[in-house]
């Protein structure tokens, strides 16, 4: 298997012919570096806040071709579609809910396109808004919801599926099913914000509850993302990393975010962002990138200044 690597070391990366195994990719080379958020950068574009980003992929597709491209520019080895709130029930409200499958498979297309065969793709899949716990929805339902989305997704040749933003551990293995029909790699996502020591889910989903109950339905990678800046972050990776034995996947917010004029503004710089790496991955992180608030500088100077000396540093152990 090729080595991943930004656009500009000029090496591509295959994987028409092979499954993708993230416990190898995780452990090949180091941390695997990740995207960062997509809502603001779009919204520099000109996505109206509140608008759904998804209906863009048909809408304008070259500004978020521009928004991988930035990523895989920075160094991300593995981006993401724009495709967060693309599923039936979401895109519903912008009566979009019949062309669920064509946004999947261009938001896949776009980032493939973005990536030239530098990055790897993972199709982004988050929550419908509907509550299992308020009996809105069955998993079954969900399931089935999940599976049209992803049909899309690998339609468009995604390289593994990834559940983000999920508080509720039914919702998220309701996901995992719907890859796993598809044959396709999966990692699935928590958002721990709520309980005294911003350490539940939305439903009171422990960290270690919700670990284990994501790889037993057969997720590959298990993680958190959102809800948290990258140090408040770094415990909840350990304890994820001590729960379970799959690699570990960490999108952290830059900070939490405060309202200036009706805008929510994120302190955290990148250079605040990059020096917490280290420690995140000491506590287990494999797979790290940026949620809310991030932007591809985040990304080019944790690819820049801090993998590097990482890889020096394990050289000479």
């Amino acid at each position: 298997m090729s080595e991943i690597l930004p656009r500009h070391q000029g090496i591509r990366f295959e994987t028409q012919t092979m499954t993708l195994d993230l416990r190898k990719l995780a452990t090949r080379d180091g941390p695997v570096l990740l995207d960062g958020g997509w809502g603001t950068q779009l919204q520099e574009r000109g996505l109206p806040v509140g608008e759904n980003a998804d209906v863009w992929n048909l809408q304008h597709p070259d500004r978020v071709e521009a928004v991988a491209r930035s990523y895989v520019d920075a160094g991300s080895r593995i981006i993401l579609t724009n495709t967060f709130q693309a599923n039936r029930y979401t895109l519903d409200r912008n009566g979009c809910s019949g062309q669920t499958i064509e946004i999947n498979r261009v938001g896949a297309d776009i980032s493939k396109r973005a990536a030239e065969g530098h990055s790897l793709v993972f199709g982004s899949v988050g929550p419908t808004g509907k509550m299992l716990a308020l009996e809105e929805v069955s998993e079954e339902e969900l399931q089935d919801v999940f599976s049209e989305q992803i049909q899309g997704l690998v339609e468009g040749g995604v390289d593994a599926v990834v559940l983000e933003t999920m508080s509720d551990p039914g919702e998220a293995a309701a996901g995992i099913r719907a890859a796993r029909s598809y044959g396709v790699p999966v990692v699935a996502c928590l958002c721990f914000d709520s309980g005294e020591n911003l350490d539940r889910t939305l439903v009171g989903t422990t960290v270690e509850e919700g670990a284990k109950a994501l790889a037993d339905v057969g997720a590959d990678s298990v993680g958190a993302n959102c809800g948290q800046g990258i140090i408040s972050s770094i415990g909840i990776c350990r304890r994820l990393n001590s729960a379970v034995d799959l690699p570990i996947w960490i999108k952290a917010n830059a900070g939490l975010p405060k309202l200036v004029d009706g805008k929510a503004v994120y302190k955290t710089t990148a250079h605040e962002f990059a020096n917490q790496v280290p420690s995140l991955i000491e506590a287990g992180a494999r797979f790290v990138g940026g949620c809310c608030g991030t932007n591809p500088d985040f990304i080019r100077t944790i690819a820049q200044e801090v993998l590097p000396r990482l890889r020096v540093n394990d050289s000479t152990a």
